[in-house]
């Protein structure tokens, strides 16, 4: 396997743009499709490779969704069934999706009973109970329309939910109000991570995976909690959260051609390229793929 990857913008060989450090990325966003813009980039110390998505929620032509796994109900004690990232975009019409919340059992077999380790509210549904130990991304409603209406929150914190439209649980809020979270300080440890952000003006929300410089020759790969939290910045997060990770961390997207694809390399039980079956997702509705 090797680590060239297909544009999703024109579906030809790209490379991805190349910078000194996490703190020193300036974003060429290319539009996706509307209301939707994709970056593919590249750090040189420490090695990362990364792909972005800035979405655009003031867009009338976008739509955020929360799943909490191949189905939403039906199941007891808030289970549902594994499923991978590029099926969740292709079973809900959608452009894009990232996994997001952290599980319980860890396969590469989709369909799989497993349960949410953390809040999932879909369509203002609960789906999965808040897990205190850990944040949120949380979509009020009327989101699209009001200030303030996108937060990343300790699930500790969330009372009530009728005024929730969708949200999804993850780890750890790793950027507050610009600047590494505390906890983010001291953490050496390496993962590919998947990644949730949005604007100081809340207009924006970013997606984005982060594996190694070529994480299928590298054995180390992925960044600190620390570095994740900068490259978010970079980006133009003002806020940021640590979704699920490791083996777990998948972007797929809807290239101009229509098939779906992984952008990254995922690696379930070191494996490079082994897609691991997930549970909770957040995903990206764009009612045109015109650029």
């Amino acid at each position: 396997m090797a680590c060239a990857s297909v544009s999703p913008v024109s579906s030809e060989k790209e490379e991805p743009q190349i910078f000194p450090s996490v703190e020193n990325i300036v974003p060429g966003w290319q539009p996706f499709a509307a209301g939707v813009s994709f970056f593919h980039g590249e750090t040189e110390n420490p090695k990362l490779e990364f792909w972005a998505l800035r979405v655009d929620l003031a867009s009338p032509d976008v739509r955020v969704i929360v799943k909490g796994g191949a189905e939403n109900r039906g199941r007891a004690n808030h289970e549902t069934l594994s499923v991978k990232v590029p099926s969740f975009v292709r079973d809900n019409n959608l452009i894009a999706g990232i996994n997001a919340v952290p599980f319980d059992i860890a396969s590469s077999r989709e369909g799989r009973p497993v349960m949410n380790a953390g809040l999932v509210i879909a369509g203002g549904e609960v789906i999965a109970a808040a897990n205190p130990r850990y944040d949120a991304i949380v979509f009020y409603k009327d989101s699209y329309k009001e200030k303030d209406a996108v937060k990343i929150i300790s699930q500790s914190a969330i009372n009530e939910t009728d005024n929730i439209e969708n949200a999804a649980g993850a780890f750890h809020h790793i950027l507050v109000k610009g600047e590494p979270a505390q906890r983010t300080l001291n953490r050496e440890s390496r993962y590919q991570r998947s990644a949730a952000g949005i604007s100081q003006d809340n207009r924006y929300l970013y997606l984005a995976v982060i594996d190694s410089a070529c994480a299928v020759t590298q054995r180390k790969r992925g960044s600190t909690e620390k570095e994740t939290a900068l490259l978010l910045r970079s980006l133009g997060c003002w806020d940021a959260l640590n979704l699920d990770g490791g083996g777990s961390s998948a972007l797929a997207l809807r290239y101009p051609d229509g098939k779906i694809r992984l952008a990254n390399t995922p690696s379930h039980n070191g494996i490079p390229g082994r897609e691991r079956a997930v549970a909770g997702c957040i995903g990206v509705f764009s009612l045109s793929m015109e650029k």
